[in-house]
């Protein structure tokens, strides 16, 4: 007799009145009587194994689990009453009748976490302490879920828009941004750092490929304790070649945006439903001068500001007024002062003091930052010497521009901030896998 290959729990309701074999986890064991109901769990889904007396063998061993081991079963599946609306509930719709069951792996001692509790709820340091565990949680399950639809949708947005993938290097030799926010190595006989942002690489990739994105780790050694920050996370990032000017770049990005939001809200519904959560409103997202933000927030808001920026209050409140007077989730802040971004962004022409620069803002909170850079050799090295800084020290960037680059601009965005405020979630450390802060380095 040929031996059964294993199916996928999503796939029983296809295998009604057929023998199959499945492999997962007991997420819930039950005894009624003679009878024990075992609720398997598999990455696809739930399915309700039934272990009658008449496999003894079969009940001897179900006897033994209990909840998180592995095991393997073998049964007849057989439909059950009611009518599936989605592929959840199909599962729910058939049962297996076991005819077999066997023990994988199990425990070596009792989870100090119910698992299949549908909410979960504890506190961070409990989530992300016995983060192996609270991983095979539904709701847990469904922010990772989420998180790849993103990546997914995002690479396929750029490469439908002709930009080509790259990867760039995280040990670099000089901190990309500047600043103290670097992570300093030992590397063999010399220092070096931790990549804050693929930044000068993207652009040296204009020059080659016109178009380039990169999914990749970005590193900043930022000492913050908030819900916003960590200090390794995964930036989704992009730069565009021959522009006209960094509107084409809000163009792109918006765009692109747009298209994450179809797909996940048509594929991520079932997770989505876990938090109660929606996709933002596909409507145009509105550009504000961040001049005119802070004279909104004063007239609307009765909010002061310190200097020409806003803070995490201004972006919340600014973001509320935004969807209430437009009816969008997004924002686009423009015309950042020259002082206060990167030495390679490009200044307004009609106003040096502010430059051709942007955030973007999702639900209160920057998403994203980007816009037009400079792209000639000799107003970038200029610039570098009014910003104090040595034009040496930045030789390998600047011959970047030494041969034909054209006019460009690019964004990079924060993957898990849209995914902690499409959620809801109270800080951003839910939407990394295994987060890495200020005092967590483990596990």
């Amino acid at each position: 007799m040929e031996e059964l290959k294993r199916i996928l729990v999503s796939e029983t309701p296809e295998h009604i009145g057929e023998t199959v074999k499945l492999c997962g986890w007991v997420s819930i064991r039950r005894d009624h009587g003679k009878l024990i109901f075992i609720e398997l769990r598999d990455r696809s889904g739930k399915v309700q194994v039934v272990i009658l007396p008449d496999h003894p063998e079969a009940a001897l061993a179900a006897k033994e689990v209990r909840s998180e081991y592995a095991i393997e079963v073998t049964g007849l599946v057989k439909a059950r009453p009611g009518k599936a609306e989605n592929a959840e509930q199909a599962t729910g719709s058939v049962e297996i009748e076991a005819t077999s069951l066997q023990i994988i792996s199990q425990p070596i001692e009792e989870p100090p976490i119910d698992v299949s509790n549908p909410e979960l709820s504890l506190n961070l340091d409990t989530l992300l302490n016995h983060r192996t565990l609270t991983l095979r949680n539904d709701k847990v399950h469904s922010i990772f879920s989420l998180y790849a639809l993103l990546l997914e949708a995002y690479a396929a947005a750029c490469r439908k828009r002709g930009f080509l993938e790259v990867k760039t290097p995280k040990i670099v030799s000089a901190a990309t941004e500047g600043g103290a926010n670097f992570f300093k190595i030992q590397y063999f006989d010399r220092e070096a750092f931790l990549a804050q942002s693929p930044q000068f690489y993207k652009q040296a990739g204009v020059s080659a490929f016109e178009r380039v994105f990169e999914i990749g780790t970005v590193f900043r050694a930022e000492p913050h304790f908030t819900t916003r920050h960590v200090n390794e996370y995964t930036g989704l990032d992009a730069e565009m070649g021959f522009i006209g000017n960094f509107e084409d770049v809000m163009a792109e990005l918006e765009g692109i945006m747009m298209e994450i939001v179809a797909v996940i809200g048509e594929r991520g519904q079932t997770d989505l439903a876990r938090y109660g959560a929606a996709t933002p409103p596909v409507v145009a997202i509105p550009r504000i001068r961040l001049a005119d933000a802070v004279e909104i927030l004063k007239r609307e808001y009765g909010k002061e500001t310190e200097g020409e920026d806003i803070d995490s209050e201004g972006e919340r409140m600014i973001s509320e007024y935004v969807a209430k007077t437009y009816g969008s989730d997004f924002i686009f802040l423009t015309h950042y002062p020259t002082a206060i971004r990167p030495f390679y962004s490009m200044p307004n022409a009609d106003d040096p003091k502010y430059t051709d620069t942007f955030d973007l803002l999702f639900r209160g909170i920057e998403i994203a930052s980007g816009g037009q850079r400079i792209h000639e050799y000799q107003v970038l090295v200029d610039t570098i010497k009014k910003r104090g800084m040595d034009p040496e020290a930045f030789k390998d960037y600047l011959d970047i521009f030494k041969y034909g680059t054209p006019p460009h601009g690019g964004w990079g965005l924060g993957s898990e901030r849209i995914i902690q405020k499409l959620l809801g979630l109270g800080s951003i450390k839910e939407a990394v896998l295994f987060p890495r802060d200020v005092k967590r380095l483990t596990p």
